[in-house]
């Protein structure tokens, strides 16, 4: 019993439902979990154990009155960038240390209506920006793999807490492949859903025409069950998908025979690692053996432009959204100078991190005069050619399967001085994201006993496929509910 922080959210659903065990019982599990590898981990900036176990207690009067639904009792990790009333949210940041929301955001409004507990708020990059969660004011997080590695980022909390056992799953959010380059550095599975999919309403934001929030879990089934649960219509975001949200867990299990799969050759690239590109290679030949079509003719020229479009309109977005945080509404404020300019100044030098600093100047720079229509603009058009190959790769293809990181986890410090080292770890995800497609990162195996990903991405608002293709890999690979082996894992 005092092991239950291994379940997975659907095992722990059928014992809560079947009254092995009470959802108090299942979260002092994870509590105890969290006590003993945190200090190693660091996945959390805010633990909220005295309202984990006051939702559990509410969560167990819903079961016991036949009111559960697959989420009712099971403790999960909220990435610190979503907004939750009366509870520290900081986006990692110096600048939000002390804020506390005064509402919810939709995800968690979502999250509390069907039951789930909340642990704490995840660590994460600054403002969700890096790929090492070594940009955190919070300190860096830790792979529970291996403690001197990098869990990958933004969302690195998210997936270590999953990956340690301290949440049975978590929510991150994914601007270019801040979901699924985590989860595959941590073993885990992430989905990052279409851009539309998930409202953003409440979500502090980073580039707002990419910025998704997601999923991470143990198997795909707990994501799918997550995704079920976020998405949908939000009224207060004018970007969500007014169509009613389909079931997505009526995709698992389903047959994969004939399906068409496109293994773009751009993906494949010098700069893998060996270890990496096998397994990709045998996680390919278990998609074949399960009577899927593989088709390795596939071209998408515009894919080598995806990180410099990336890396012109994010910042970009990121110079206007981070232009509120100016020392006067709300947040970090330094009044030490004698002109509001000059505190303005100091709040913002102060406040912000290095890595937040540089992209603001690039945001600003590629926005100028002169130079929007030579950079900022530039990027949107390739932005339009990149979206409209995987138009017509779709036209061809069910779904199409990539690396999601063409390293596994990579030493701490190892990259952090060197940018464009770090940016390049999301040179397989940033393509997806650019075109606003959803995709999936499942676990594939391990080079040098660490964790490898395959990425599957697939048509706008097509989930159900890439959890279906994803789902039978799966089963047949054996690849799920890979907790590390920190502390015992």
């Amino acid at each position: 019993m005092s092991e239950l922080w291994r379940l997975t959210v659907h095992e722990a659903h059928e014992g809560l439902r079947r009254r092995e065990f009470t959802s108090v019982e299942l979260t002092e599990s994870v509590l105890e979990r969290v006590a003993q590898v945190e200090p190693t981990v660091n996945a959390y900036i805010t633990l909220t154990a005295e309202l984990a176990l006051e939702q559990a207690k509410e969560a167990d009067a819903k079961l016991a009155a036949g009111a559960a639904t697959p989420l009712t009792g099971i403790p999960v990790g909220v990435k610190d960038l979503i907004v939750t009333k009366g509870v520290r949210t900081t986006a990692g940041s110096k600048m939000l240390e002390n804020f506390i929301p005064p509402y919810d955001s939709h995800v968690y409004e979502n999250l509390r209506r069907a039951g789930a507990v909340m642990i704490g708020k995840c660590n994460m990059d600054e403002f969700a920006m890096g790929s090492s969660t070594e940009h955190s004011a919070y300190g860096p997080t830790r792979n529970p793999w291996n403690p001197a590695l990098v869990p990958g980022g933004s969302s690195g909390g998210s997936a270590a807490a999953v990956a340690a056992g301290e949440c049975l799953v978590s929510l991150g959010s994914d601007t270019g492949g801040s979901i699924r380059q985590p989860a595959a550095l941590c073993g885990q599975v992430g989905l990052d859903p279409t851009y539309g999919r998930v409202s953003r309403y409440g979500i502090i934001a980073f580039g707002s025409s990419l910025d998704q929030v997601g999923p991470i879990g143990r198997d795909v089934e707990d994501v799918a069950t997550m995704l079920d649960c976020i998405g949908g219509h939000d009224p207060r975001d004018s970007t969500t998908n007014p169509e009613p949200m389909p079931d997505l867990r009526h995709y698992l299990g389903r047959d994969i025979r004939g399906m068409r799969i496109g293994v773009p050759k751009e993906y494949f690239i010098s700069g893998m690692e060996p270890g990496v590109a096998a397994r990709i290679e045998e996680a390919l030949g278990v998609l074949a053996s399960l009577g899927a079509v593989i088709d390795r003719d596939v071209s998408l020229p515009s894919t080598e432009h995806a990180l410099a479009v990336y890396y012109i309109i994010a910042p970009s977005e990121a110079s206007a959204n981070l232009a509120r945080y100016d020392g006067v509404k709300y947040g970090f404020s330094d009044r030490s100078a004698p002109s509001m300019w000059e505190n303005m100044e100091q709040t913002r030098a102060k406040g912000f991190g290095n890595e937040v600093k540089r992209r603001i100047m690039l945001g600003t720079y590629a926005l100028s005069a002169g130079y929007y229509d030579a950079y900022y603009l530039k990027a949107q058009k390739v932005r339009t050619l990149i979206s409209r190959e995987f138009a017509e790769a779709f036209a061809r293809y069910d779904v199409l399967v990539t690396p999601t990181s063409p390293t596994v986890a990579f030493p701490i410090g190892a990259k952090v001085d060197d940018p464009f080292a770090m940016y390049l770890n999301d040179i397989y995800t940033l393509p997806a994201s650019v075109a606003g497609l959803p995709a999936i990162s499942v676990p594939c195996g391990f080079s040098d006993g660490l964790p490898v990903g395959m990425q599957i991405i697939g048509n706008f608002f097509d989930e159900g496929r890439i959890l279906q293709v994803a789902h039978a890999y799966e089963q047949a690979s054996g690849f799920k509910n890979q907790l590390a082996p920190l502390a015992g894992g």
